[in-house]
């Protein structure tokens, strides 16, 4: 595992998209991590006669207008932000992972069944079928997991049944199934373990997306509520204000557009890194 680990590192820090996605990926985590030990500002503070301030050595990103320090509500919105990314990505791996396993190694109706239901709910636009669903069940960051999570599922269902169709054709699973191992046996032995790099990369990518749907249901009204801090929301609570104070929208405008395409970024490195094939085409 150590030996394998090195190998992928030696061969990302060759690969541009691995080291800059990588980069702006572990500072985001960074900022999310120093929410837990350290903050400018309580972001429950409201000072009025310190509203819209400019950048100053009290404020170092200046403050909103409710007088609150905007770089805290930054570092605390990063937090909340990998949270719910997390814990939709849990949610997506959870019940999609074992459904594309299904999906592959039973066939027939079952795999007819499962890619029908996967492909009802890939019709809707992810954002959209959140916002569908925070609205039926109310806002709030719980129900923005859930909603996240639930488009999650197939899209990872999809993802592990491609990827073990091709392993269920290798001989090594021709041989399990002759020694008399049962196909869910063989499902979490041998094809899960060959499905992961595939599952990495895809997480990748899915939290990015997870990111940007908390993002946009705050921004809406439907994501995490206040006094809790959120990117989107501070974007929602700047629009009255861009004329005169453009920086309430500029900061987590640019925060959320970093971090997406950072681990974009990373996701495309981690890709090329982990495929033989394309590491050889570069």
């Amino acid at each position: 595992m150590y030996e394998r680990f090195v190998e992928v590192f030696s061969h990302g820090m060759k690969n541009r998209n691995f080291v800059a996605g990588g980069i702006i990926t572990i500072a985001f985590f960074g900022l999310a991590l120093l929410s837990y030990v350290w903050s400018p500002h309580p972001i429950e503070n409201i000072n009025i006669s310190d509203k819209l301030l400019s950048p100053n050595a009290k404020y170092l990103l200046g403050t909103d207008h409710f007088g609150r320090d905007i770089l805290s509500m930054l570092i605390m919105g990063a937090k909340n932000s990998i949270i719910v990314a997390f814990v939709a990505i849990g949610i997506g791996l959870g019940i999609g992972v074992p459904l594309g396993l299904v999906a592959a190694s039973q066939r027939g109706w079952t795999d007819e069944f499962i890619m029908r239901f996967n492909d009802f709910t890939l019709a809707f636009p992810s954002l959209i079928s959140a916002i569908m669903i925070t609205a039926i069940m109310g806002p709030g960051a719980v129900n923005s997991i859930i909603a996240i999570g639930i488009f999650n599922i197939p899209v990872f269902a999809r993802v592990v049944r491609g990827a073990a169709l091709n392993i269920w054709k290798k001989e090594f699973i021709l041989a399990a199934l002759s020694s008399g191992k049962s196909k869910t046996r063989i499902s979490i032995e041998h094809v899960l373990p060959n499905t992961s790099s595939v599952l990495i990369v895809q997480a990748t990518i899915q939290f990015a997306i997870g990111i940007l749907a908390e993002a946009g249901l705050s921004y809406l009204g439907l994501g995490t509520q206040p006094p809790a801090a959120s990117w989107g929301k501070m974007l929602n609570e700047a629009q009255t204000f861009l004329h005169f104070a453009p920086q309430l929208a500029i900061y987590p405008g640019m925060a959320i557009a970093l971090t997406v395409l950072g681990l974009n970024l990373f996701g495309d490195g981690l890709r090329d890194v982990l495929d033989p094939k394309l590491r050889r085409n570069r």
